[in-house]
């Protein structure tokens, strides 16, 4: 039976982090195992891990050679906008933004997102998949991991679709969000992405990635996102000065 839009999600999810896992911890060149292995390691479908497979190729990360198998890319190479001690504010996108929660869960972390939240890979954690919509249209699907600790009570769908997660995450559960580390990379959409975001697939989108560390730097969340390429742009304002350029501010902007 083929999966819904929003009933494989966290399927792919999981899927997905475990490629990147390898690929992480792979060397440029380094082979991963054949879909055969992978297949039978995760316990899912051939379609289901070309799905996944298909997307970490178009965003550069893996490399398949016909005849050969499936190889990590070689390392991107990263431009930074700011200094680290660059202070910024981010202001809010334009239109009136909403959510609906695809999946929720608690998992086990894993070692990829373990270790970017500083915990046991078998520490627990709260998953939550969402479709971001702006003005009743879909613009982004949002991947977040939450370290369980921090969300002794689990969050129902109408704190998660209302109002601001960060906002919520301070006055319920006293988690103060203090930075973030943000990255974009150009992607395009799979086809379970696309019906979701009502574009073709293939369409091009908008891969952003997020670690948010709270007052204390402790880390709060690691989200990631595909956002709409057709429908959202990301603007910074640079000050230029005699030291080098400093963002000021970064916005992202839906039309």
């Amino acid at each position: 039976m083929k999966d819904s839009p929003s009933g494989g999600v966290l399927k792919r999810e999981r899927v997905r982090e475990h490629l990147l896992g390898l690929i992480e911890t792979g060397r440029p060149g380094e082979p991963i195992p054949s879909e055969r292995t992978l297949c039978a390691t995760l316990g899912v479908s051939r379609p289901t891990l070309r799905a996944a497979v298909d997307e970490l190729v178009a965003t550069g990360v893996l490399v398949r050679e016909h005849g050969r198998g499936m190889f990590v890319a070689p390392a991107k190479i990263t431009q930074q906008l700011a200094p680290d001690d660059a202070a910024f504010t981010v202001p809010r996108a334009s239109g009136s933004w909403s959510s609906t929660v695809l999946e929720s869960a608690r998992l086990r972390a894993g070692a990829r997102i373990g270790r970017k939240l500083r915990l046991s890979p078998a520490a627990e954690l709260l998953y939550i998949a969402r479709l971001r919509l702006v003005d009743g249209s879909p613009m982004a699907i949002e991947h977040l991991h939450i370290p369980a600790d921090l969300v002794p009570s689990a969050l129902t769908a109408q704190e998660l679709e209302a109002g601001d997660l960060y906002d919520h995450l301070r006055d319920h559960h006293r988690v103060h969000v203090r930075e973030a580390t943000q990255s974009i990379e150009p992607t395009v959409v799979s086809e379970a992405e696309a019906a979701l975001l009502d574009v073709p697939v293939l369409s091009p989108a908008l891969l952003i990635e997020r670690l948010t560390l709270d007052t204390s730097g402790r880390p709060v969340e690691y989200v990631h996102s595909v956002y709409r390429g057709d429908r959202y742009r990301i603007v910074s304002r640079l000050d230029f000065t005699h030291d080098g350029v400093v963002t000021s501010s970064t916005a992202g902007d839906a039309y």
